[in-house]
C-alpha cells in the first residue's frame, strides 16, 4: 500500500465519524429545544429555534461534503468551522464546557470531530490547496510572492 492510499482511508474514518457524529445530534437539534440553544439564545438574543435549526443545517451540510470524495476537503474545512464556533461557545460564553454536567462529553465530541476534520484537511493537502489556487483571495495567499524588477 502507498502512503497515498493509507492517507485516504484516514480521511474515510475521519470522514465516517463526522456523518455519524453530526447525524446522531440531529434528532435533538430538529426535535425541539435543547439545554444548550436555549442558554446560548438567552446569553446571545438570538431567537433559539432559528439558531439551532441553523446549526442543524450546517451539519448536515457538512455531512454531505464529507462523504463526497470531490467535496471531501472542503467538507474537513466547513467542519472545522462548525467545530470551531462550538468550541468557542463553551470556552467562552455562560455555556460552559460541561453544561449536562456529564464529564464535558459534548465539548470532547466537538474537540475530537474539529481534529477529524483536520484529519481529512490534512489527508487531502493538495486539493485543499488546488481549491485555495481556485479563490482569488486564497490565491494571493498561497502564491509564492514574485520579485519585480525596477
Amino acid at each position: 500500500m502507498t502512503m497515498h492510499y493509507i492517507r485516504l482511508g484516514v480521511a474515510w474514518l475521519a470522514a465516517a465519524w463526522i456523518a455519524f457524529e453530526f447525524t446522531w445530534y440531529q434528532q435533538y437539534k430538529l426535535t425541539g429545544p435543547t439545554l444548550v440553544f436555549e442558554r446560548l439564545s438567552e446569553w446571545s438574543g438570538i431567537p433559539e429555534m432559528p439558531f439551532r435549526l441553523f446549526v442543524a443545517g450546517m451539519e448536515i451540510v457538512a455531512t454531505i461534503l464529507v462523504l463526497i470524495p470531490r467535496t471531501q476537503a472542503f467538507g474537513g474545512l466547513f467542519t472545522m468551522g462548525i467545530m470551531a464556533g462550538a468550541i468557542f461557545f463553551h470556552l467562552f460564553t455562560p455555556l460552559g464546557v460541561d453544561p449536562y454536567e456529564d464529564g464535558a462529553r459534548l465539548f470532547k465530541e466537538a474537540c475530537f470531530t474539529f481534529a477529524m476534520g483536520a484529519v481529512i484537511v490534512l489527508a487531502r493537502w493538495p486539493e485543499v490547496l488546488s481549491l485555495g489556487a481556485k479563490l482569488p483571495v486564497l490565491r494571493r495567499i498561497l502564491a509564492p510572492t514574485q520579485q519585480h524588477s525596477a
